[in-house]
């Protein structure tokens, strides 16, 4: 697996091909392309393109057993979640954390249970605990 840093933009359509791979992980192109058949329509073709360019963008390694790929991640779900937070953060709220924040909250329907966790947060942070 790569460090952050070094983790790979992935579209939403590469996003739903490592969903598979993340699960399923060693599997095979064939296998990819039967999990994704029934959910997106999408040629084989389409997919084998997908794991391709994922390979290309250092996502995914791949070995050859004759004629078949078996594909592994080659970055975790976690570390692509990450970039995908830090971009959408500098994207929208031009990297405010205090302003993405207030914005869930404001539109979140929460809970009392919710509201306690948040404020536990909030103090833990707040006294330097995390």
């Amino acid at each position: 697996m790569t460090d952050g840093s070094q983790t790979p933009s992935i579209s939403q359509a590469e996003w739903e091909v490592m969903e598979v791979i993340w699960d399923e992980s060693p599997i095979l192109a064939s296998t990819v392309v039967e999990r994704l058949i029934p959910q997106r329509d999408w040629s084989p073709r389409t997919i084998k393109t997908m794991l391709n360019r994922l390979v290309r963008k250092g996502a995914l390694h791949f070995e050859v057993h004759g004629k078949r790929y078996l594909y592994r991640p080659a970055v975790s779900r976690q570390q692509c979640i990450q970039r995908k937070s830090r971009s959408f953060l500098k994207w929208i709220f031009g990297g405010s954390r205090g302003a993405m924040l207030a914005q869930f909250v404001r539109d979140s329907s929460l809970s009392e249970d919710d509201i306690a966790e948040l404020r536990k947060i909030l103090d833990e942070k707040q006294e330097g605990k995390s």
